[in-house]
């Protein structure tokens, strides 16, 4: 029971191991990665007469287990995989201990109920890694033409029609913001927008509706400073959706990103057809948030063809716009000048 005890042991160790250094270091999450340093320590035992008893028990030339061919454990397609298979590894191991101390006389000072109660708190943190990875992800999706669906720009043409077109062009991210139509009428739209990008690989974000972007599976919502408060949005978000901001000067955008944003708009940029009176930001700001903030930053407000070069230069990983495409004759060509700019560098 020994040898057994100190196998599965060691694999909690190691499993918990690669699952801390992931969220320490991939996902750069504090409490994750405490939760599970501090569960490596409890689960390891750490009385001397313990660890001599399993040390001297060891034996690992000759465990007949150690060169068996599993098929797929030296497969690990991506951070998720890995995430799953150390996951299952240490799941496991914990129920062999959990049984094999629950036999009179097997306990060796181990408490069979500890590790029963860890199993559970490692289901919980895997999700809670695996959704923080998806996230994670989406965010550095958050490059290039970022085209808003604003529906008064759209007037009497079909969201999903120009949705495609712009896709077709380029387009890395489409934002729904339509304060005109009713939500009943706005969740199958968001629906049918969320299904196109997916086909795209492009990213669908709600503005504002925190209802329609969960009632829609969309991958985040955006909110205004005048909107529901970014703090709120991100706590009752998924921990797989991203949640944006807007932000017109440096400190709003420095408590956007302390406040658990995964990107920031800063504008308007340039004076905006679209929201006129709209106090300017500008280059010089967009640049002072990207050298300050740890999140993607979007700029928007009035961005085209004959400006987005500058806007890019500043810093921004993604720019905004409605008229440049929206008022195009051509929406998959203006799509495609657009977004080649960002491409070519």
């Amino acid at each position: 029971m020994l040898r057994i005890l100190d196998a599965n042991l060691n694999r909690i160790g190691e499993g918990l191991r690669v699952l801390e250094d992931i969220s320490r270091f991939t996902l750069n999450d504090r409490n994750i990665s405490e939760r599970l340093k501090s569960l490596r320590h409890q689960l390891l035992p750490t009385e001397r007469s313990i660890q001599e008893s399993l040390l001297s028990a060891r034996e690992a030339q000759a465990d007949v287990g150690a060169y068996l061919e599993v098929d797929g454990e030296g497969e690990r397609l991506d951070t998720a995989g890995l995430v799953s298979a150390n996951s299952r590894r240490v799941q496991q191991s914990l129920r062999v201990i959990e049984e094999i101390t629950k036999i009179p006389g097997q306990e060796f000072g181990l408490d069979w109920n500890e590790f029963k109660r860890a199993r559970f708190t490692v289901y919980e943190l895997e999700q809670s890694i695996l959704l923080q990875l998806t996230r994670s992800d989406k965010r550095d999706r958050l490059t290039g033409l970022y085209l808003i669906l604003d529906k008064q720009a759209l007037g009497d043409r079909r969201d999903v029609d120009v949705a495609r077109q712009a896709l077709e062009g380029g387009t890395r991210i489409i934002q729904l913001r339509d304060k005109v139509r009713p939500k009943s009428e706005l969740i199958p739209v968001s629906v049918e927008l969320k299904r196109l990008c997916a086909e795209y690989n492009a990213l669908f974000i709600v503005n504002d509706y925190l209802d329609v972007a969960l009632a829609s599976d969309a991958d985040g919502l955006h909110v205004g400073q005048d909107d529901l408060p970014l703090s709120v949005a991100r706590m009752l978000m998924p921990g797989n959706k991203i949640v944006g901001g807007s932000a017109a000067t440096l400190d709003e955008a420095a408590l956007a990103d302390a406040q658990g944003a995964d990107y920031v708009a800063v504008g308007s940029i340039y004076p905006s057809p679209s929201k006129p009176g709209t106090t300017i930001a500008g280059l010089e700001t967009l640049h002072r948030v990207k050298d300050t903030v740890t999140i993607p930053v979007v700029a928007i407000g009035g961005i085209n063809g004959d400006n987005v070069a500058e806007v890019i230069n500043a810093g921004a990983d993604a720019y905004a716009v409605i008229s440049a495409v929206l008022g195009a004759d051509d929406i998959t060509e203006a799509s495609r000048r657009l977004a080649s700019l960002m491409e070519d560098r």
